[in-house]
């Protein structure tokens, strides 16, 4: 289909439940979707007013030059048909599944007196095989306790009626120390055997309750009969496979045959929790990650988890328990968005599992690519402060002065969230008199953007004011004046509350005390307080020598200055040579310094003694 075509395909797809891919001009798939409604969700794509259509989703639509389809008889069809179809041909724009593991099984062979033993390889020769095991210590232990609670073969000889009629085989050491009963000598029937598999196959499925009923009959039976050392076997069964089950029920026993999904998700990540839960019993859990190819929604994520889970584990469960509504229906399946009771409890387990992995996965990941976290940092805040930009570079403004005297700005810069101290700026303020702190700020910022502007550098995505609304006011008058209030981002943070404020609201944002976007503010207020409070002291300290060196006599204002501005301090311009002073100072100058310098020293002298 050409893209001039492209109303009448759209024209042409039905309003069935579906899946439908999408090909480029060289054939290539691009991306396959499932929909309840082909028609109007194909549609959706070509929809420029439609709020799905972000800017990684035109990219895929730009590229689309051939749409075909499926029509399947209901929504879990389409749900499962578009699983099995991204897992064959993982198109290019579609959710990459990051697992690439083969999950071990318990297999039941199809045999006589059948054999089980673990596996990661499924022959599909009628035997059956219970996973796959996501916890391979878990598998063990189950495996453990049907050893101890059923001895079975665990040879690989072809024991048959036949083999065994003909007395081919010897019991071992396994039937020496009552590991095996010795089925390949008739020392045990294959109607036992069997029935002892057959209650493998229930503590297998997660029904554990129906073996302990099963054996406390017995063992009821046992006593009866007065059969002491059966008794004594039997007990031991049943405090074993109790003793299991209580390690392993977290809920109440009647919710039976549920799967359980939870799902926490990033800008680029989601991780999909899974939990099958048999009897009051977790038989299985994992946890998935999805590397997002577009915007993805948290529901569409799930979904595709979900499929994928269910196909891995071969669940049929008819109860599935889900944090939030999904946009599909199926009359064979219940989803349950528990309020209270045991299935809330249970789905609460599932997303504390999903944090924890969700941040130790990207905790990892940051490690390894220190990128990533400023990626995330960045659009992070980009959410929180509404930018329309990630804020890659930020400059924050801050006022010094002492009773109005010596009144200074400082500018700090952060770029991809790091400070860039080479960028910092200090400014003397020239035009304002008096302590007037939206005067210097309007100053401030004035100067610096007109320079910006005059010698062609790049404007910042945001910056941040340290002060109210006043000082944002006069920030924002000063980016009037050079037309600059709609190409860059101003906000203002007050120290008390901390505060966000904006130009022309009235009303202060409040970020979660614990946000990163907070941090990194607060991490700006303080580095531009820092930077501008050491300018403003060593301008007042520089201010307070000269006006003690203009005390000497024959040294004014511009001689104290040159002294200053040469040997940067007083103590240097005391330990200094004759030689050093006269590239300032004419002899008569230094004379006076010396004399000067001499009785400092003897009054610091007189007042050591009378202390």
């Amino acid at each position: 289909m050409e893209k001039t075509n492209d109303q009448l395909a759209l024209k042409n797809i039905p309003p069935k439940p579906g899946v439908y891919q999408f090909w480029d001009a060289k054939g290539d798939l691009l991306y396959i979707g499932k929909a309840k409604n082909l028609k109007n969700r194909v549609k959706s794509y070509f929809n420029k007013d439609n709020y799905r259509v972000n800017a990684k989703t035109r990219v895929l639509v730009g590229k689309i030059y051939n749409i075909t389809f499926t029509i399947v008889d209901t929504e879990i069809d389409a749900w499962l048909l578009e699983n099995s179809l991204i897992k064959k041909h993982q198109p290019r724009y579609n959710v990459l599944l990051k697992d690439d593991k083969t999950y071990p099984w318990i297999v039941i062979k199809k045999e006589h007196f059948p054999r089980i033993f673990w596996t990661r390889n499924i022959i599909k020769d009628g035997s059956s095989y219970f996973g796959p095991y996501a916890s391979v210590s878990m598998m063990h232990t189950i495996l453990d306790l049907i050893k101890e609670l059923y001895p079975l073969r665990n040879c690989s000889l072809p024991v048959n009626f036949k083999n065994i009629a003909a007395n081919k085989f010897r019991v071992c050491l396994e039937y020496q120390i009552g590991n095996c009963k010795g089925p390949c000598q008739a020392f045990q029937s294959e109607e036992d055997y069997n029935k002892n598999i057959e209650s493998i196959k229930d503590i297998l499925n997660g029904k554990i309750g129906a073996v302990l009923k099963k054996l406390k009959q017995e063992l009821d039976q046992s006593i009866v009969e007065l059969n002491f050392e059966l008794s004594y076997q039997l007990n031991r069964k049943y405090e074993s496979l109790e003793h299991y089950q209580s390690k392993s029920t977290i809920v109440n026993s009647s919710i039976s045959d549920v799967d359980v999904f939870s799902v926490a998700s990033n800008d680029q990540y989601a991780f999909v929790n899974f939990l099958k839960i048999m009897n009051g019993t977790i038989t299985q859990t994992q946890t998935i990650e999805l590397k997002k190819r577009l915007d993805e929604t948290e529901e569409e994520l799930l979904s595709i988890a979900i499929s994928e889970f269910r196909t891995r584990f071969n669940s049929m469960s008819k109860e599935i328990i889900i944090p939030f509504d999904l946009d599909f229906k199926d009359s064979k399946i219940k989803f349950t968005i528990p309020k209270l009771g045991e299935k809330k409890k249970l789905l609460e387990l599932s997303q504390k599992n999903v944090l924890f992995f969700k941040r130790q996965r990207l905790e990892q990941y940051e490690k390894l690519n220190p990128q990533i976290k400023t990626d995330r940092l960045l659009n992070q805040m980009m959410k929180d402060l509404r930018l329309n930009q990630l804020p890659r570079h930020i400059e924050c403004f801050d006022n010094s002065n002492f009773q109005g005297q010596y009144p200074v700005s400082a500018i700090v810069v952060f770029k991809d969230a790091k400070p860039s101290k080479r960028d910092y700026r200090h400014f003397n303020v020239k035009s304002v008199e008096g302590p007037n702190d939206f005067a210097t700020m309007e100053e401030a910022v004035f100067r610096r953007y007109r320079r910006i502007l005059e010698e062609g550098e790049t404007l910042p995505q945001l910056i941040v004011i340290d002060g109210g609304k006043g000082q944002l006011s006069a920030a924002l008058k000063s980016l009037k004046k050079l037309g600059l209030e709609t190409q860059v981002t101003i906000i203002g943070i007050a120290k008390r509350l901390e505060e966000i404020y904006y130009p022309n609201d009235p009303h202060p944002m409040y970020l979660d005390k614990r946000s990163e976007t907070l941090k990194i503010i607060q991490q700006l207020r303080d580095e531009a307080h820092r930077f501008g409070i050491t300018f403003h002291r060593n301008k007042r300290s520089k201010a307070t020598l000269v006006t003690e060196l203009e005390k000497i006599s024959g040294i004014g204002k511009v001689s104290a200055d040159k002294l200053l501005r040469h040997f940067k301090s007083v103590k240097n311009i005391q330990n200094a040579t004759e030689k050093d002073l006269l590239e300032i100072l004419n002899i008569k100058q230094i004379k006076a310094l010396q004399t000067y310098f001499e009785s400092q020293k003897g009054l610091s002298e007189q007042e050591a003694f009378l202390k």
